[in-house]
């Protein structure tokens, strides 16, 4: 079965990725929210800063085997389907969640308890490693030519569901139930519902097709080439787009990360504010990104996804160190609540474009495997990693002007990424004629609209 480009067939892919994404968020958000809660549990022998840094580390496990799971599970899709794969992502995504909110704390299993917990985040991580690939492949490739970053911006809408689903969830359990209850058994009902969503989401996936483009590729010869062959092709056709598309992820992944994951905890602990008003703040900048990401997803189509790139890269290298020099001034819940949603702004004025930017500079038969070895290499460095890099150094050092000298500097990176690449310039290049010649349509249709309007 054919995914034909109608709305119909469009718009039930966006919803079977939407879920998908909501579902990969959702779970390492409230990771983090209770981390210091998951620490006690199963760390208890630490002290607090110990406990914490081994919590965050167990949380950057799962990011270490995303790159492999990507590239494993995304030449196993390009060969016997995108959409078959992403089902059973659903499926291990389930397992690793619910895993985490059965496992009984150290206090009756002792060392198998963080064991057991460390197994689950392996299995996510390996399975959401090619789960924003396959994604954003799918919903490239079904949508019409002159919308890509519109419809790639629902990939990247999961994002502020999962924000507002996980910060309310966590939100309503921390004021509604007591310290013992929340450590007891409280942290876990999130994990439980989350795993609820996989066999959902493998419902819905298993009911749509393969596009058109994928069909036309299985048909070319090379397709059923060996896995070395295709492995030494890849390289030499997109090895340059690979090195681009990490300098795309790498700014927008290290703020959504500090942002949604360890900012929270550096205002427990930093800024000594409760953790209420920060999930109060994650609510309120997720319905930002979920109200933007199409936006912005529309204004990437028309002024260029790149070059709206270079534009956030240079507002956000502007704007990082006032945003935390106004928070540390007088740390407050409503300050704390302007810092976090400009940045959030500046997340969702990249970020709905990533998904189509990174499927563009691919070819075909290597999207699923570039998205993946790009996305989940630049998450797991700079992204999955960042709390764990924060919390290390700031058992050393002064830690309150960590996070925006660890986000300006991977901003910088970025941007270099981008502009040294022969692909990066090829893109701008091309953004800019695009641009251009949108220009030079438009001015044509009035001046021949001037021209009726005098023969009349």
């Amino acid at each position: 079965m054919h995914i034909q480009s109608d709305p119909g067939k469009i718009w039930k892919t966006i919803v079977s990725t939407v879920i998908g994404g909501t579902f990969e968020w959702f779970d390492f958000m409230v990771y983090s929210y209770f981390s210091s809660t998951i620490a006690r549990v199963f760390f208890p022998s630490f002290d607090r800063g110990g406990s914490l840094l081994l919590t965050f580390a167990t949380f950057a496990i799962g990011f270490l085997v995303r790159p492999i799971g990507g590239v494993v599970m995304g030449m196993v899709a390009d060969r016997a389907g995108r959409v078959k794969v992403l089902s059973w992502i659903m499926v291990l995504m389930s397992v690793g969640s619910l895993l985490l909110g059965l496992t009984p704390g150290y206090a009756t299993l002792g060392l198998a308890a963080p064991l057991l917990v460390l197994v689950g985040r392996l299995v996510q991580g390996f399975a959401v490693g090619a789960q924003f690939a396959l994604s954003s492949v799918t919903i490239y490739e079904v949508a019409p030519p002159d919308r890509k970053m519109f419809y790639g911006s629902f990939n990247m809408l999961s994002l502020g569901i999962a924000g507002m689903l996980s910060s309310g969830c966590s939100f309503f359990l921390s004021s509604h139930l007591s310290h013992a209850e929340l450590e007891t058994w409280g942290w876990r009902v999130p994990f439980l519902i989350g795993a609820l969503v996989g066999p959902i989401g493998f419902y819905i996936r298993h009911h749509i097709g393969e596009s058109d483009e994928f069909h036309q590729m299985q048909a070319r010869p090379a397709a059923r080439a060996p896995m070395r062959e295709r492995l030494r092709d890849f390289v030499r056709e997109n090895g340059d787009a690979v090195v681009c598309a990490m300098g795309v992820m790498i700014a927008g992944t290290s703020l959504n990360y500090v942002w949604n994951a360890y900012l929270p905890t550096y205002a427990q602990y930093q800024l000594h504010l409760s953790l209420s008003s920060s999930l109060h703040g994650v609510f309120v900048t997720s319905i930002v990104a979920c109200v933007l990401s199409p936006v912005f997803g529309m204004l990437a189509d028309r002024v260029g996804a790149y070059r709206l790139f270079c534009f956030f890269i240079a507002g956000w290298l502007t704007c990082v160190f006032p945003l935390f020099w106004y928070l540390l001034a007088d740390p407050t819940a409503s300050r704390l609540m302007i810092v976090q949603v400009i940045g959030m702004l500046f997340v969702t004025l990249q970020g709905a474009a990533h998904p189509g930017m990174l499927v563009r500079i691919f070819t075909v038969q290597g999207r699923s495997t570039g998205v993946a070895i790009s996305y989940n290499t630049s998450v797991m460095l700079f992204g999955g990693l960042a709390p764990f890099y924060i919390s290390v150094v700031a058992r050393f050092t002064n830690a309150r002007f960590i996070p925006p000298s660890y986000l300006f500097g991977t901003g910088l990176l970025a941007i270099v990424l981008v502009l040294v690449t022969r692909t990066g310039r090829r893109v701008l290049q091309a953004d800019r004629l695009e641009r251009g010649q949108r220009r030079a349509a438009r001015e044509t249709g009035m001046q021949r609209a001037n021209s009726g309007d005098r023969a009349v």
